[in-house]
């Protein structure tokens, strides 16, 4: 007759097995870079497209540890998907989830 000893190993939950400062490497996708996005970056608010999951702290610190700067407010834009016809043919444009970051007078983003 075996003995089962309990473990005292703890299970390791998605929010323990992130990065040490809790961001998600994949909650940023890519820069938004369009003319909008660069007036709206003179004026200290960065775009970028994000993963349809990720909510407001997870993309301020995913921008803290990226580029080492402090968001101050985020707003996020979910844009739907849109019929488009092209050559008698109906298809569909995904739509995309946008993040609007405001940063702290004085810091700066160097995207491109």
């Amino acid at each position: 007759m075996a003995i089962f000893q309990k473990t005292t190993e703890k299970k390791v939950t998605k929010k323990q097995n992130e990065s040490s400062l809790g961001a998600r490497a994949d909650a940023l996708v890519r820069p938004h870079i369009t003319e909008k996005a660069a007036i709206l970056a003179e004026k200290g608010t960065y775009v970028f497209v994000v993963s349809p999951k990720t909510n407001k702290i997870e993309i301020a610190k995913a921008v803290e540890t990226l580029y080492g700067v402090t968001p101050v407010k985020v707003n996020i834009v979910n844009l739907p998907d849109t019929n488009v016809f092209v050559r008698n043919r109906r298809g569909v444009k995904a739509g995309v989830r946008k993040a609007l970051v405001t940063l702290k007078k004085g810091d700066k983003i160097e995207l491109i």
